[in-house]
């Protein structure tokens, strides 16, 4: 081989690739196979600066005055000439970690200084292996600093079989500042595709949001109960306090964490929420904490997870009662140390997340019967608000249905009916056992019931509010002649106050929240005489 022969075959072609190259992997590999390819190139290598790991079994760790960050090799090539031949593309050899300032390698990235040596015929002192360059015929070695905007990103060294010329050199210098450029650039290409993925992911979560949720507006209401909680919202929403929302189911918990997120300091982030119940047990760590391509069959693709898609923002866990008890030490860990892994990766992912908990049972109760960790409960429940089911809020029972009503109207594009006092009446006389959730539901029915006309709620089905067990005791037995007696005489008021009339707006039948047809059945059967009767 001729002291003349060419480094590179076309160094010109070697700088458009790398420009053209998107994927940092593969500018890595382009870059020293085109180098480690030339017969004049025994070995070329590449290192780049990144934050320090595994520096319990790094062969330089004696020698590193701060594992914050060095050189970790990430690409190698080259042609050996030993018989079996040395695999140079390996990564795990001893060279893989070099301490910024240690060796030569490491005083090129903290000088961001260049080192040629054109010629090791003298076999300077910082040879570490002479029999290795002995052997595979080695002349000269090159390193370069990759430098982008001032920054050194890492090194680019190369060992050579034949004297480097200058113009070689200069070839070299050339190539390692165009690899900084595209080095840089890969990785803003690579965080942008990392934060649309992100944006993606949060729309088509928040997409799905849109088309379930029934959301109740605003937290509508004046009674105690309602301001206590709102009080109670006032005082923890501006923390990062994990809240556990407690109250029966429709009674509006998902609303609570929505009023804690919107009056945060994270507001401008996701409320990315989570239903526990609707989870099969098998996903619940992907769902969690997300899985990389591979990790089990049907992962056809990376995925994050919740908590990753919450973070700077808010995780709301719906119905975390739900959540099996082999798998709550993993949540539990989570809170604590704010750290997941996606399943199947081995890489550890600090998140920033604030958990709302939600649930309808007794999750202290559960913790004594040992069907839910004590030390989660305690967790979850730093600030709990209870929220009152709707038959303790019966001053709020007309604002919230006249909300739905004109809500149900819109949404179905017609007039929203009339709401009289006798409807209102009527919605709180009744017991609410589905809360707020099934006075949404009634309102839509009812628009749909209506056609364009008077407002008809059908309740006639619908179970009183239970007495209490004293109450029941104590109370006194009615007769069947009494009770018609009472019944009568209700339906006597309630002509007085419709003025005879049975039908229309105002009508006996509309003050009783009956149907006119069966109102003139019932005045019929109880000899009570009305207008139009003959």
């Amino acid at each position: 081989m001729s002291a003349q022969t060419p480094l590179f075959a076309d160094p010109k072609q070697l700088l458009l690739d790398l420009a053209q190259e998107r994927e940092l992997s593969s500018l890595l590999h382009l870059l020293v196979t085109r180098i480690g390819d030339s017969e004049a190139v025994a070995l070329a290598r590449l290192w780049l600066i990144r934050p320090g790991a595994g520096c319990d079994s790094c062969p330089m760790r004696d020698e590193c005055p701060d594992r914050s960050e060095c050189l970790h090799l990430v690409a190698s090539n080259g042609r050996s000439l030993l018989q079996p031949p040395d695999d140079l593309s390996r990564l795990d050899g001893r060279f893989r970690r070099f301490p910024i300032g240690v060796r030569k390698v490491g005083h090129i990235a903290q000088t961001g200084e260049g080192l040629e040596v054109p010629d090791l015929s003298e076999a300077p002192e910082w040879v570490v292996d002479h029999e290795w360059v002995q052997r595979e015929g080695i002349t000269g070695f090159a390193g370069q600093p990759l430098i982008h905007h001032g920054v050194v990103l890492g090194v680019i060294g190369l060992f050579s079989r034949v004297k480097i010329g200058s113009a070689c050199l200069d070839w070299l210098r050339m190539i390692a500042d165009h690899a900084a450029t595209a080095i840089a650039h890969s990785r803003a290409w690579e965080e942008v595709q990392r934060l649309r993925t992100r944006l993606e992911e949060e729309n088509e979560y928040l997409q799905e949001e849109v088309a379930v949720e029934q959301g109740f507006g605003e937290m509508l209401g004046t009674s105690p109960a309602l301001r206590n909680v709102t009080q109670q919202i006032e005082l923890v929403a501006p923390t990062d306090s994990t809240v556990l929302v407690l109250g029966e189911s429709g009674a509006g918990k998902e609303l609570v964490a929505r009023e804690l997120h919107r009056r945060s300091q994270r507001a401008s982030r996701p409320l990315i929420k989570v239903n526990c119940a609707a989870i099969p047990r098998e996903l619940f760590e992907s769902e969690f904490f997300g899985h990389v391509k591979g990790a089990f069959t049907g992962a056809l693709r990376d995925r994050a997870g919740r908590f990753e898609l919450a973070d700077g923002g808010t995780l709301f866990l719906d119905e975390v009662g739900e959540v099996p008890l082999d798998l709550q030490s993993k949540l539990l860990r989570v809170l604590q140390e704010g750290e997941i892994e996606r399943i199947g990766e081995e890489k550890t992912r600090r998140v920033d997340v604030r958990v709302i908990a939600a649930t309808n049972r007794d999750l202290r109760e559960e913790s004594r019967h040992r069907r839910f960790r004590e030390d989660l409960y305690y967790r979850l429940s730093v600030f709990p608000i209870e929220i009152p089911p709707l038959c303790e809020r019966r001053e709020d029972i007309g604002l919230l249905a006249d909300h739905f009503l004109q809500q149900a109207a819109r949404r179905f594009g017609v007039d929203a009916p009339r709401m009289t006092k006798a409807v209102v009446r009527q919605l709180e006389q009744y017991a609410w056992p589905g809360n707020i959730r099934e006075l949404q539901h009634v309102m839509e029915r009812a628009v749909i019931l209506s056609r364009g006309g008077p407002l008809k709620v059908n309740l006639e089905a619908a179970p009183s509010p239970p007495a209490s067990p004293a109450a029941a005791k104590d109370a006194e037995l009615l007769t069947d002649a009494e009770i018609r007696d009472i019944e009568r005489a209700n339906l006597e008021r309630a002509l007085e106050r419709a003025g005879g009339r049975v039908y229309g707006v105002g009508g006996a039948a509309e003050l009783l929240g009956l149907k006119p047809t069966t109102l003139v059945s019932r005045l019929k059967a109880r000899g009570v005489r009305y207008k139009g009767d003959s």
